[in-house]
This record gives C-alpha cells, sequence and structure tokens, in this order.
C-alpha cells in the first residue's frame, strides 16, 4: 500500500468536487465560430494563478479552493492565458512544478445570454496539460485526461441561478504523468534522507521535450441555440472535373429538424446545395485541393453552409454553422502516396509548439512567422510531433496547402506496463477525440498513432494492430502510420499501417562522428523495410545537433558544417529511393526546442535548421535549395513572381 501523500498526486478523481452540474457534450467537437446564431466571448488574457506547493498536491481539493476567489485561499500571481506557466516567472520550483496548479478568472457573460433560456452557453478549453478539472461559481463542470485536445461543457444553468453575479471560472490542471498517460512518465521518489529533501521526487519520462504544462490553447465560451447542429463530417472525391462532397450533419435538441446545406466557391457563388441531414454535394469544374507548390492555386477552400430550422409548439430554433472544405483524395499504392491521384512527395519538418516564454502557447506572430518560413524554405508538409497542435494550425495549413502528419501524444512508450488494458483504452480515446477533432481538414492526409515505441515487447503486437484497425475505422479516408526506429526486426505494427515512417540518425546516436556509414546503413534501412513490408517509406526524422554559429574544418560534430554534410549525405541515398518507394523526408527539426536537464543537451534540443529564434542555420539553405529544386521536378511550379521571396 503507497503513502497517501504520495498518491494524492495521482487521485484525480476522488479528490474533484462531488456535485457535477453541467452537461458534458459526448459527439461533436466542431471549431467554435460565429455566425448569425452563434457568438464567442474570447477569455484570453491574465488569470489569477496558484501552484499547490503542500507535500500531496492536495491542499486546493481539501480546501476547496474552488469554492470562492483564488485569491481568497491564498497568494496568487498573474498568469497569461494562453501560455505555458513554466518560463513566465524566474522561480525555477515553478518551472520544474509537478502537479496541480489552478487558474481562476471572473467573466462578465451578457445578459441577452443569461436572459435567453433557449440559448446554450458553453466553455471550452482549447487544450491544457495534463490532466483538468473546471469549476464555474464552485459546480464542477468538466474533466479531461489528456493534454492535447480541446474539452467543453454547456454551463447555461449554472450561470443562469445568480444571472447578477459574475460567473467564476477556475481550472485545475495537473501535468503529472503516468505509465497510463499519453505521453507516458513515472513519478520517482527519492527516501534517501541523506541526500535528498524529505518528500523529494522528479518526474520521469522518455521523450525529448520539455513536458510544459498549463492552460496552452484559448479558452472561451460560446453560444448555441438550444436546438444546434452538432457535428459535421464530410468525405470528398472527384470524377473527371465533378467534385463530390458527401456530408453528414448531427443535430441535437431536437427529434425532427429541417437542414439544408449550401456550398460556395472563393467567390461567394453557390456552386451546389442539398437537403437533409446527409446527401452528396456535386460540383462541375471542381477547384481541387492542392499541395504548396503542386499546382498555380494551392489550398483553395470551398465554404459549406449548414442551415439548421426547426419549431416546437412556442419555439423555433435556427442554427447556421459554416466549415471550410477542401475537395481533394488520398491514395496510397505499394510504391506511392498519391494527392488527387498524382504522386506527392513529402519534402517537409518535424515541428515542436515551442518557443521562447510562452512555451507551448498559442502565439499567433509564431505561427505566422513559422508559415512564412516554411513557405520560404518551399517545405508542402510537416508532422504534428509527438501530440495535436492547434485547431488554428491545421486551419493555416488548410489555406496555404501545408500537407499534415496529424500525430497523437503516443510518445515515449518504453515500459511493459503502458501497453495494458487500460493505457490502451485511453490511447483509443484519444485517438476518437482527434480524428473527431481533424478530419474535416484537407491538409490532414494521415494519421501517426505512435512515435518510437518499444515495440519489441510482447504486449505490442496486439496493442498496435487493435490501435491502428480502430483509427482505420474511425477513418477509412486516410492511411494510418506509426513512427519507428531504423531496427526493422523489432516491429510489430508495420504489418498494420500503410505506410512506414522510419527515425534515424546515423553518425549521431549511431556511430557518432562518422558520416562514412551514411550511404551503406541507410540504404540498408530501406531495403530492409521495403523488402518485408512493400509499403512505402517515409524518412520521418534525420539530422543533427548544431550550435549556431559554430564552425569547424574538418566537420566535426555539433557545428553548422557537419549538420551540412549529414544532410547532404542522407539527401544522396534519398534522390536513389525515391525513384522506387521513398516518399518522403522530414527532417528534424524545423527548430531548436527546449528540453528537460541533461548531460546531453545543451539548453534543449539543437537539430533544428533554425534556432528558437527562428534565425537560419547552414541547413536551412541547403534545405531550401534541396526543396525548390525537387517542387520544380514535378514541373507543376507556379510562376516564379507568386514567391517573391525567392526572387
Amino acid at each position: 500500500m503507497g503513502d497517501p501523500g504520495k498518491l494524492a498526486l495521482f487521485g484525480v478523481l476522488l479528490l474533484c468536487a462531488a456535485r457535477d452540474g453541467a452537461s458534458v457534450p459526448q459527439r461533436g467537437m466542431l471549431f467554435p465560430r460565429e455566425s448569425a446564431s452563434r457568438e464567442l466571448k474570447e477569455l484570453s488574457g491574465l488569470w489569477d494563478f496558484r501552484a499547490d506547493q503542500s507535500p500531496g498536491r492536495s491542499l486546493g481539493f481539501d480546501s476547496a479552493w474552488y469554492k470562492s476567489r483564488l485569491a481568497e485561499t491564498g497568494p496568487v500571481i498573474d498568469m497569461p492565458v494562453p501560455a505555458s506557466y513554466n518560463d513566465i516567472t524566474q522561480d525555477p520550483k515553478l518551472r520544474d512544478f509537478i502537479g496541480w496548479v489552478w487558474y481562476d478568472r471572473e467573466v462578465v457573460v451578457p445578459a441577452r445570454w443569461v436572459a435567453d433560456k433557449g440559448t446554450r452557453v458553453v466553455l471550452r478549453v482549447g487544450s491544457a496539460h495534463y490532466y483538468s478539472v473546471v469549476w464555474v461559481n464552485g459546480v464542477k463542470v468538466m474533466e479531461h485526461n489528456g493534454g492535447h485536445l480541446p474539452f467543453e461543457a454547456e454551463i447555461g444553468d449554472i450561470i443562469r441561478e445568480n444571472p447578477q453575479a459574475p460567473c467564476r471560472i477556475t481550472i485545475a490542471v495537473n501535468n503529472t504523468l503516468t505509465l497510463e498517460t499519453l505521453p507516458p512518465g513515472s513519478i520517482q521518489h527519492m527516501d534517501d534522507t541523506s541526500k535528498y529533501p524529505n518528500g523529494y521526487f522528479v518526474q520521469n519520462t522518455n521523450f525529448d521535450f520539455f513536458n510544459y504544462a498549463g492552460i496552452h490553447r484559448p479558452v472561451l465560451l460560446y453560444t448555441t441555440p438550444k436546438v444546434y447542429v452538432d457535428d459535421i463530417t464530410v468525405v470528398t472525391d472527384f470524377s473527371d472535373n465533378t467534385g463530390l462532397v458527401s456530408y453528414k450533419v448531427s443535430v441535437l435538441g431536437a427529434s425532427t429538424t429541417n437542414v439544408k446545406v449550401t456550398l460556395t466557391d472563393k467567390h461567394g457563388r453557390c456552386v451546389a446545395s442539398s437537403s437533409g441531414p446527409s446527401g452528396v454535394l456535386k460540383v462541375t469544374d471542381v477547384n481541387l485541393w492542392w499541395p504548396y507548390l503542386m499546382h498555380d492555386n494551392p489550398g483553395y477552400l470551398y465554404s459549406m453552409e449548414v442551415h439548421m430550422t426547426t419549431a416546437d409548439e412556442s419555439v423555433a430554433y435556427e442554427d447556421i454553422y459554416t466549415l471550410p472544405v477542401g475537395i481533394r483524395t488520398v491514395r496510397v499504392t505499394s510504391t506511392q502516396f498519391l494527392i488527387n491521384n498524382k504522386p506527392f512527395y513529402f519534402h517537409g519538418v518535424n515541428k515542436h509548439e515551442d518557443s521562447d516564454i510562452r512555451g507551448k502557447g498559442l502565439d499567433w506572430p509564431l505561427i505566422v512567422k513559422d508559415f512564412n518560413l516554411l513557405k520560404w524554405l518551399g517545405a508542402n508538409s510537416f508532422r504534428t510531433s509527438h501530440y495535436p497542435y492547434a485547431e488554428e494550425i491545421l486551419q493555416m495549413c488548410d489555406r496555404h496547402g501545408i500537407v499534415v502528419i496529424d500525430e497523437c501524444p503516443g510518445v515515449g512508450i518504453k515500459d511493459i506496463r503502458s501497453f495494458g488494458n487500460a493505457s490502451l483504452a485511453h490511447h483509443l480515446d484519444v485517438m476518437d477525440e482527434l480524428v473527431n477533432r481533424d478530419k474535416n481538414h484537407p491538409s490532414v492526409v494521415m494519421w501517426s498513432v505512435a512515435n518510437e515505441p518499444a515495440a519489441e515487447m510482447p504486449p505490442a503486437g496486439f496493442y498496435f494492430k487493435m490501435l491502428i484497425s480502430h483509427t482505420k475505422a474511425l477513418d477509412p479516408t486516410r492511411p494510418v502510420t506509426f513512427i519507428t526506429d531504423s531496427n526493422y526486426a523489432r516491429d510489430k505494427g508495420a504489418p498494420y499501417v500503410d505506410v512506414i515512417c522510419v527515425n534515424s540518425y546515423f553518425s549521431w546516436y549511431h556511430d557518432p562522428g562518422h558520416v562514412e556509414v551514411i550511404p551503406i546503413q541507410l540504404t540498408n534501412q530501406f531495403e530492409n523495410w521495403y523488402g518485408k513490408y512493400q509499403k512505402p517509406i517515409i524518412q520521418s526524422e534525420y539530422g543533427a545537433d548544431v550550435v549556431p554559429g559554430l564552425h569547424s574544418d574538418p566537420p566535426m560534430m555539433f557545428t553548422e558544417e557537419y549538420q551540412k554534410i549529414v544532410l547532404q549525405s542522407y539527401h544522396k541515398v534519398f534522390d536513389q529511393k525515391r525513384k522506387e518507394y521513398v516518399v518522403g523526408e522530414l527532417i528534424w527539426n524545423f527548430a531548436d526546442f527546449m528540453t528537460a536537464q541533461g548531460v546531453t543537451r545543451v539548453v534543449g534540443n539543437k537539430k533544428g535548421i533554425f534556432s528558437r529564434q527562428r534565425q537560419p542555420k547552414a541547413g536551412a539553405f541547403i534545405l531550401k535549395d534541396r526543396y525548390w529544386r525537387l517542387a520544380n521536378e514535378t514541373g507543376r511550379l507556379p510562376p516564379w513572381n507568386k514567391y517573391p521571396c525567392l526572387l
């Protein structure tokens, strides 16, 4: 039996308040958009913040901090939302804090929202890392297990109990990682008081990025009518010059409704319409959604307006929701990845949601800067390593034609206990949430269910067979992959995936300093994988650390010259194998990023081709020349004057 004080770190459910005062939607998770029937109120800005520094991290629950303003329970500090809390202050204890932190803020809700009982008022959190409990005016409204996906609850009944009072929102967030979380981790207690303070513990992980925590994406209130569009699913296809948009609309709140769907082009012209909750829209002279640099009009989006009306005995309800739609197809053969029946070659990057000060917090200037750098680089794709990114980023990808491999947080699955039934059940839930959130993005062309798991362990085969088959059942229109290392003989997931994604770091983690081994080892890697599974391959990671401005000739590890020669050595093999079955190359990494402290990392991982401040290293220019050459070889490049950055 464990120490109750220690177990309090993990006793999430037992510590929560008893009263459940709101219903949590279990179905759709449409991105909040304003319309004639919907309003939004952003809650970004400064919130009161307090970390629970008690030994068991349970004082906030024991003392019911959610029942009053957080400032009345003890000292608070300002904390920006969205942002990770770790790098905001000068306190090293907060930077490395593990356990419960508390946020609260009082909000004035528009009087018409409160007065109209036919209006649903929904509280939505874009993401918070890792486990969250939310109260409104002291009433628990929802809990969420997972750090990278949205969650929401209807709170109209609660705020109407005392319509004159401010709406007080309290959010408790716990960043503790266990063997059953995604990503997994473990708490190690150091009980030797001759070496460590009493009650000392550390969070152990098996992933190479910092465990940033807090409320990472916007918190907002939005409204819908009492009868509302809950979910929309679109599947697209085309035949000759006719586009096909199969749709299904879910409406909640009434058994009988009228649904009209209208599709308009970029100029606002109606190109197709239909009635009913499901159907097929046919678009003549269709503009397909094409990736960046694959067509002279990439990222073309139609606008699908769903207009729902109904009436009961006394009240008529109307809801309008507009969804951007890109019409395109994705297909995989034994040697090719096809978008719109044309071969597509991934020349892109891996990324992290990571930057100075705000950590993993959503930051619009950074997002726009990153997309400008991607387009300057000539990158047509990236992988959301190693967790789902913000919906706002995927929307940018839709508009700009940047192709996405959408990855769940299944990174660092190294312990056999993380392959158990509880872990699998949680992993399946996460894939449900991920696919439900991102299923309508044309930029998302493949699901990634894990990164570098310990696939040699006996339970791994069943675990990934179940996970991959479940994901394919959720979305039969997109291929599924998981990311593995270069040891093909160990892998138990590859038989079930559609595309093999391989990470390898020859001359870095293996044979460090010896770039001469790259051609032999990389060629053998590709031949072994393809020979065994006969599936297209993406080099999903490769690269080398470089300290910006560090030089050496002959090249030595950590210098810009060494990164340059590693990239060039890999590229020579890519150029041979992409004529056969290699369908992509994604550099690790787009930009330097923060990691936990350790003897192998000097203030973070330095494998970026850009610094953490988004300044180019020598490797960025190597990739820029290569990626634009690869794009030019397709024969579909648009006029150069559309890309003044290259002139």
